[in-house]
């Protein structure tokens, strides 16, 4: 039995899940303009296990969402994943933020094999993080943060963009281009934190931090 925690704190978008085996049974998700995750997740996680027959002395490891995204969502979620596992002595997976949203879209939606999948997820004002991902949710190029024109979408192929960021763009998208309503969700990470804990890819619990991509700046 492989129980996994997964939490998603890299948006506005408060989210955990409980997965078994890579299947999700559990999942308590709120998203808010006030960033909610300090007074709401270890409530969300409490309320988890109201729904199931396990406890937290049965996860066999705890995933996060890493990054980039919220400074202070990336603190509070990489914060108390630490704290869990090193309470109950079990090992720390993570997961970039952008192949959580584009494995939680493709989760629910089938695209073709030319259409190229765009999570975006906001890095302020007219900026974002994003990244170019194929139908089967695996990643073409590097995490980057990008403020995006019309020139930026130089092909004929379809381009999907999802995440919080996809809507700063409404105005200058091209004709091939389409935003749909997706946003961050634990329920993507059920899959992809199976498949590393099978293969043991855990993270140093003592050294292990956020990947921000950007350094932090005030104003």
């Amino acid at each position: 039995m492989n129980l996994l925690l997964n939490i998603e704190t890299s948006t506005k978008v408060c989210s955990v899940s409980l997965a078994l085996n890579g299947e999700v049974l559990a999942s308590k998700e709120e998203s808010s303009e006030k960033y909610i995750h300090s007074e709401k997740l270890n409530v969300f996680i409490e309320e988890l296990f109201t729904h199931v027959d396990y406890q937290l002395k049965d996860l066999a490891a705890i995933c996060v969402s890493k990054g980039p995204g919220s400074y202070t969502g990336l603190r509070i979620g990489v914060s108390c994943a630490k704290g869990f596992c090193y309470a109950l002595d079990i090992p720390l997976i993570s997961i970039d933020s952008l192949s959580v949203l584009a494995r939680g879209y493709l989760n629910d939606n089938l695209i073709n094999a030319n259409t190229i999948l765009m999570p975006m997820i906001d890095a302020r004002r007219m900026e974002v993080y994003t990244a170019v991902f194929n139908h089967k949710a695996e990643i073409q190029t590097s995490i980057s943060a990008e403020v995006i024109d019309a020139e930026f979408f130089n092909t004929n192929k379809e381009i999907i963009l999802i995440g919080d960021g996809a809507k700063k763009f409404n105005s200058v998208i091209p004709s091939n281009v389409r935003i749909e309503n997706h946003l961050s969700s634990s329920k993507g990470m059920a899959s992809l934190s199976y498949l590393k804990f099978s293969k043991k890819e855990f993270e140093d619990v003592a050294y292990f931090e956020p990947y921000y991509l950007k350094s932090f700046r005030l104003g």
